[in-house]
């Protein structure tokens, strides 16, 4: 039986590969930045043997410049030649979970990651309650041309009491007051040890990059996120968390307090999640055509209540409403997985996704629309 659906209305723009799976070269985890000055794209992802995450080998990465199609509104990309991120790595462990965040008063492009130790899994980490996983970043000052050394945070004082964890994956943000937001999950230890439970919360800095520390922890069970600066009521500005979990609907939190704290939402029923749990980008836009001041929510996900196909592009205007959010528009039918968001301007978004005609992780492919594409995708 065919995974494919119908799609009432498919973007203008095809379809791009980005990084091609084979026989024992295997591209997961998609990650997304569009610098805005220099008009281009890179695009991260994990270069395995196989799909099993125990068989990450390095992060790799591609370059894109954005380009306008003659004679029509179409956009495209046009990719550079595969480089490995060779600055990635820690001797000993594997580099997983690629999450840039960009600084925009010095023009810093951090690239966080996690490093795992050789021969250890997840698994093995939260059922023994021994965390063997590393929290590093490196910067580069040319938008990923060339990278600095490995800087490791493992020493923050908080991760010698979790089991494991990990960041994003996909992209980190910047707030208009400057804070730089790394998302992440970590699994906190708890008798038995087999019950270690996880929790979304997010890495900041204040001083473009100098120190870290964490947020608070959401209160409810909640994995893989990523985050949004929105505004609320009389132009509010707080932090909305969008995470993965296992209750058949996504977790969605808001945090007023600068970290201090995080509510859960309401479920957001139309946001169902998938089967045991997948990935979802979230990024926040301004209102397009512009009408105020307040900012809008772009989602995307794989649609199916249980497998990981048709993904999905939801709407929501009203960002503390989880009510509020669209039906999805189906712009990839099919096996898709794990997805990454990039705006561009006016109205024009990017997304990296699994994707393939038998297995999500034939490839990871990009697409260029519109947000009138969106609006009629839809149904507006």
């Amino acid at each position: 039986m065919s995974n494919k659906v119908s799609c009432p209305y498919k973007p203008a723009n095809s379809w791009e590969t980005v990084f091609l799976s084979k026989e024992k070269e295997v591209y997961r985890i998609p990650a997304l930045f569009y610098d805005s000055d220099k008009k281009l794209f890179v695009a991260f992802a994990e270069q395995r043997r196989t799909t099993n995450d125990a068989s990450a080998e390095m992060l790799v990465m591609r370059m894109g410049t954005l380009k306008m199609e003659a004679d029509s509104d179409k956009r495209s990309v046009e990719w550079l030649e595969l480089k490995p991120v060779k600055e990635a790595y820690v001797c000993g462990y594997r580099s997983m979970n690629p999450c840039p965040v960009y600084e925009k008063t010095t023009k810093t492009l951090f690239l966080f990651f996690i490093c795992v130790m050789e021969g250890v899994s997840e698994c093995w980490q939260r059922f023994r309650g021994r965390n063997r996983t590393r929290l590093c970043y490196i910067t580069s000052k040319d938008a990923g041309q060339s990278w600095s050394g490995v800087k490791d945070l493992t020493c923050l004082h908080e991760i010698k009491n979790w089991a494991t964890f990990a960041v994003g994956p996909g992209h980190g943000i910047q707030t208009e007051t400057g804070r730089l937001i790394v998302p992440l999950y970590a699994y906190t230890p708890c008798k038995p040890l087999y019950l270690n439970t996880p929790y979304a919360m997010y890495l900041y800095s204040d001083d473009n990059g100098g120190t870290w520390q964490f947020s608070s922890r959401l209160r409810t069970k909640s994995v893989e996120c990523e985050m949004a600066e929105v505004s609320g009521e009389a132009g509010l500005k707080f932090i909305y968390c969008n995470a993965r979990s296992e209750g058949g609907h996504r977790v969605e939190a808001v945090d007023k307090n600068n970290g201090a704290g995080f509510v859960t939402l309401p479920p957001a029923e139309k946001l169902v999640e998938t089967g045991k749990g997948c990935q979802g980008s979230v990024l926040s836009f301004p209102p397009y055509p512009s009408q105020n001041h307040n900012q809008w929510l772009l989602f995307t996900h794989p649609s199916d209540k249980s497998k990981r196909i048709n993904l999905g592009v939801y709407l929501n205007k009203s960002p503390t409403d989880p009510y509020a959010w669209s039906k999805p528009w189906i712009i990839s039918s099919g096996p898709s997985g794990y997805s990454d968001l990039a705006y561009i301007h006016d109205g024009w978004f990017a997304c990296l996704v699994e994707r393939g005609e038998q297995r999500e992780t034939e490839q990871i492919a990009c697409v260029v629309f519109h947000y009138d594409e969106v609006k009629r995708g839809i149904g507006e």
